[in-house]
């Protein structure tokens, strides 16, 4: 794949700042870290985003993260190497990823079980992560950002 242009954050280079200061507090809200990998993951995958997922397969690696999971996160519903939390988060990663699929985007069910499982803050942590992602996801989907750069 060839990319339609330099990725918008290297060409405007004042954007990039924020969005890892974005990164860096994500990361301080609480949730594993392997957790926002998996959850990363999941919005990447969704969106067709081969730049993201391989990147938060990488990360997830570092991070401890066994292949096992990483390969099931695509079906993570029938996958039984998933804990509650971690099911609450892409529950609720696909549903505030998958905005016009339904009236009631994000129903009550997946955010009350997701709000069992984590505080607020990682609740903030979490929903920071899928948006955050889900931008990245139509920056380098809509100019073709190829793979295997480093992150």
């Amino acid at each position: 794949m060839q990319a339609r242009m330099q990725n918008p954050a290297e060409i405007i280079p004042e954007a990039l700042p924020p969005l890892l200061g974005l990164v860096k507090a994500i990361n301080k809200g609480g949730p594993a870290e392997t957790t926002l990998e998996l959850v990363g993951l999941r919005v990447s995958q969704i969106n067709g985003c081969t730049f993201c997922v391989e990147g938060h397969v990488r990360n997830a690696r570092k991070a401890g993260e066994s292949d096992e999971r990483l390969f099931a996160v695509s079906a993570w519903r029938d996958a039984p190497c998933f804990t509650d939390a971690e099911r609450a988060a892409l529950a609720l990663a696909e549903a505030s990823t998958r905005l016009s699929d339904r009236s009631d985007p994000v129903p009550d069910d997946i955010w009350n079980a997701a709000a069992a499982h984590f505080t607020e803050k990682e609740l903030s942590a979490l929903v920071l992560s899928i948006g955050l992602t889900n931008l990245f996801n139509r920056i380098n989907v809509t100019t073709r950002q190829p793979p295997g750069k480093t992150w």
